[in-house]
């Protein structure tokens, strides 16, 4: 282990990772497809039933029935920390060892790291060191590919929240640093450690990572800025958080949208609205444009928002009824800053064929607001009579392919409901049921 970290570890470091969850929206997750979930389903039968050669043939007849995209997006989803059947974790690795005999496979580093990882957090290291051993002897002195096999495995392991295959892994690639000439790789390999220990919690020690860099000639990237300043947020050393901004700043980083996302993130989580109140407002000021994530982790922030939309059936059906009637203090506040901006502009396209607004990527609060925004911005368009009136007018909701419950799509929810209570004409697609469609004419003449 690194003797620098070795001493400056934090005696409550157990606890930190516990009650400081890294937020979803900064989290990935693989999608599965039907026959993803069938072949789940199917395994979780047998493995209940403890029958291992029933097991084997499913995951044979599988690899053989499947697309690699399908396959490859089912392994993934199983080695997620994110991953909705964590009792099937135990199938990752004979999974992959199918896979791998693929005559389609080629061989992939992340892959192997996030699989490392993961037999690591179940106690199998010796399974782990294995793999670790294989697919070091494969790279062989090829320095660039053992650098980033490594730098995937702190990642891996640091996603896992594996203390032990963490600092294994960081002492593994330190060495390598220390003792290569290759810009390349001291890049690679000091991005990846102080991101690792970000997202371990340990932001103290990245940042006296990022000050070994200077010294040996090395600028820090606005990646490992942000790693640093978005850890010490999330734990709610929110004045730190503010000097790495300052600084940021200070070395010629100028203040961007994602950045300000990971600040409202930080400030939202730990329910300090009047910071982000603040915060949306110098970014107004020095004209940074707001996001659909910017959205979504001011509304998600919001209790009361969150709390009128889990009963849609008696949401407000409009931006005024809303701010004046339903939200008080920051939360007024909050919504009041987000009208307005270009996020609605970016995400309708309007010609004289379709109208179109897409909700993807939208959280439930994101969604509801927008659709409030976008029937008032409908009427005031259609009222001035200086926009063409579409032949079509749609709206993209999705299907719930991406839901927590597949098929289940809490945004079309929502938004069905708002068109049946405001008696709009549009209805779902027969083609796409994750759209609404209507007339141009017909939506126009039911707004003016």
């Amino acid at each position: 282990m690194v003797g620098s970290l070795q001493v400056s570890l934090p005696l409550s470091w157990n606890h930190h990772h516990l009650r400081h969850p890294q937020p979803p929206m900064f989290t990935t997750r693989c999608a599965l497809s039907k026959q993803g979930h069938r072949f789940l389903s199917s395994l979780a039968a047998t493995t209940a039933a403890n029958d291992p050669s029933a097991t084997n043939r499913i995951i044979r007849k599988f690899i053989q029935n499947s697309s690699k995209s399908v396959a490859l997006d089912t392994l993934c989803h199983l080695i997620s920390p994110d991953s909705t059947h964590p009792h099937l974790s135990s199938i990752a690795l004979p999974l992959y060892l199918r896979i791998a005999e693929a005559s389609w496979f080629s061989w992939n580093s992340k892959l192997v790291a996030d699989l490392i990882a993961l037999l690591d957090k179940q106690g199998r290291q010796d399974t782990a060191r294995t793999l670790i051993s294989e697919t070091v002897s494969k790279l062989g002195f090829r320095e660039r590919d053992l650098a980033n096999f490594y730098c995937n495995l702190i990642v891996s392991h640091s996603k896992q929240k594996s203390k032990q295959g963490f600092f294994y892994s960081y002492a593994r690639l330190e060495h390598l640093l220390r003792s290569s000439s290759s810009v390349y790789v001291k890049r690679r390999a000091y991005e990846s450690m102080v991101n690792g220990l970000c997202v371990m919690d340990l932001p103290r020690e990245a940042e006296n990572l990022m000050e070994e860099m200077r010294g040996v000639g090395l600028k820090p990237s606005v990646f490992e800025f942000r790693s640093v300043m978005y850890a010490y947020g999330r734990l709610e050393f929110f004045e730190d958080m503010k000097r790495i901004v300052v600084q940021m700043e200070s070395e010629g980083f100028e203040l961007d949208t994602i950045c300000s996302n990971m600040v409202l993130s930080s400030f939202g989580v730990n329910n300090e609205l009047s910071e982000m109140v603040s915060w949306l407002r110098r970014m107004k000021h020095l004209g940074v444009p707001f996001s659909i994530r910017t959205y979504n982790s001011v509304l998600n922030s919001c209790p009361t928002i969150m709390l009128m939309l889990q009963d849609p059936k008696s949401v407000p059906l409009s931006v005024e009824e809303l701010t004046t009637e339903n939200l008080r203090g920051d939360e007024a506040l909050l919504v009041q800053e987000l009208i307005g901006s270009s996020v609605l502009v970016e995400g309708m396209e309007w010609n004289s064929l379709e109208l179109k607004l897409d909700l993807h990527g939208m959280h439930l609060g994101s969604a509801y607001l927008i659709m409030l925004e976008w029937i008032e911005e409908l009427r005031r368009r259609f009222n001035a009579g200086n926009h063409v009136i579409p032949a079509e007018i749609r709206v993209v909701c999705g299907s719930g392919k991406h839901s927590t419950v597949r098929g289940e799509s809490p945004v079309k929810g929502l938004v069905k409901e708002m068109m049946v209570r405001m008696k709009c004409p549009m209805r779902i697609d027969r083609n796409n049921i994750g759209c609404f469609l209507a007339k141009g004419r017909v939506v126009r003449d039911w707004l003016c």
